[in-house]
């Protein structure tokens, strides 16, 4: 079999048993509209729609889209929440005022990555952990042992409406209208059509978006409702539904590294080029001590952005260097940009140093060596000012 071949997950009108994946409450309108799967935290999520990837990336950047996640929520609660996250995220947890997100890292004692994903603070004393993929839940349990702490999953669906219409649709979907404030990062508790949500002003394209957070833990779910509230809501804005290949290329200009795929235990923050989040003046985090240890070598960075407009990038595909064509990496993400007209990557480096190499080579889908280049990450919009909202300028395709 080709070792680059993808697997993916479909539905089948049969008899037969799931072997405990998770459905989406909207489950029934992704199957209707022909979507394939990728397991996600032992979630199903759409990797693909009835959509073309290519115009879900152009709707994405001009307009509207939605998109259903595999990201999982875990709640903490109690009177030492704000010091079991302390102890866990390689941040100052109390610096996260109420009605606030951060970026979260987990690391593992010795540095590595465990996992990342978006820390909410609900309240004084209760958090959401919004996480990628990652054995995160039996993590906290481990951890939770002799604080006065409350680890609970509260069964919650994730899902994103990124694009420059993103706020417009937000004022309309919610009952007492747009949050405020609901600057970027910003969370709030609102309803649609009196069915309770969380919001967030987060998403995993740099683009203008936000998330909505299901409640079944305060109210009766009805998902197909709340479903279908958003879309009759949406046709104002052409939204349309898009799976994972029409984000993976805007994500990958911007530099949003998936948990496992780009990074993982082997890997320390400022390898992953994630070193501007890391504070270790004062810091007790788990894996601050390794980090504080760590020589200048171990500190430089081997994930990089990747331009090569002679053809997409395979996944895994070898990244070679020299007049030799020395293998000095491999594709971690790789996908064609139809704003920047050119393929884009993301890529692992087996040495720092290799970053200094010319004459860099990948391999791509149709199984040839094409020329390329090394470029910083993110590719534009340095910034963040679309998602900030202080470019609000339409890119034309």
């Amino acid at each position: 079999m080709d070792n680059f071949a993808r697997i993916v997950v479909a539905d089948f009108e049969e008899a037969g048993w799931d072997y405990g994946l998770l459905r989406s409450p909207y489950h029934r309108f992704f199957r209707e509209n022909g979507a394939h799967y990728t397991v996600y935290n032992g979630r199903l999520m759409p990797v693909t729609q009835n959509i073309d990837r290519h115009d879900g990336y152009k709707a994405l950047r001009t307009g509207l889209t939605i998109f259903d996640t595999g990201e999982r929520p875990t709640e903490i609660s109690g009177a030492d929440a704000e010091k079991f996250c302390n102890k866990l995220f390689a941040r100052d947890v109390s610096k996260l005022r109420i009605g606030r997100a951060a970026y979260g890292l987990l690391l593992y004692p010795n540095g590595g990555f465990l996992c990342d994903g978006i820390l909410m603070r609900l309240a004084e004393d209760k958090f959401w952990y919004v996480q990628a993929e990652g054995q995160v839940f039996a993590w906290f349990i481990a951890h939770a042992q002799g604080m006065d702490v409350t680890i609970t999953d509260p069964n919650s669906w994730v899902t994103q409406v990124q694009g420059p219409r993103a706020m417009d649709m937000l004022a309309k979907i919610c009952d007492a209208g747009m949050p405020e404030p609901f600057g970027y990062y910003g969370v709030a508790q609102a309803s649609v059509n009196g069915q309770p949500i969380i919001v967030s002003r987060t998403g995993y394209t740099a683009e203008m978006g936000f998330e909505f957070y299901t409640r079944p833990d305060l109210a009766p779910l009805d998902g197909e409702k709340l479903w279908q509230d958003m879309i009759e809501a949406g046709k104002e804005f052409n939204m349309r539904l898009i799976g994972l290949d029409s984000l993976d290329a805007r994500r990958i200009e911007a530099g949003i590294l998936n948990n496992i795929s780009d990074m993982d235990e082997t890997m320390n923050p400022y390898q992953a080029g994630l070193g501007a989040f890391i504070k270790l003046e004062g810091a007790d985090f788990i894996g601050s001590d390794a980090l504080k240890n760590l020589d200048e070598a171990d500190k430089q960075p081997l994930l990089w952005g990747l331009q090569c407009t002679g053809g997409e990038p395979r996944i895994n595909g070898d990244l070679c260097a020299g007049e030799q064509q020395m293998r000095i990496g491999h594709v971690t993400a790789g996908s064609w940009s139809p704003f920047l007209q050119t393929g884009v990557a993301i890529v692992r480096l087996q040495d720092a140093l290799h970053a200094n190499e010319s004459n860099i080579s990948v391999r791509c889908y149709d199984g040839t060596m094409q020329a390329a280049k090394l470029v910083s990450l993110p590719m534009y919009d340095t910034a963040k000012n679309i998602p900030r909202g202080l470019d609000s300028d339409i890119p034309q395709f």
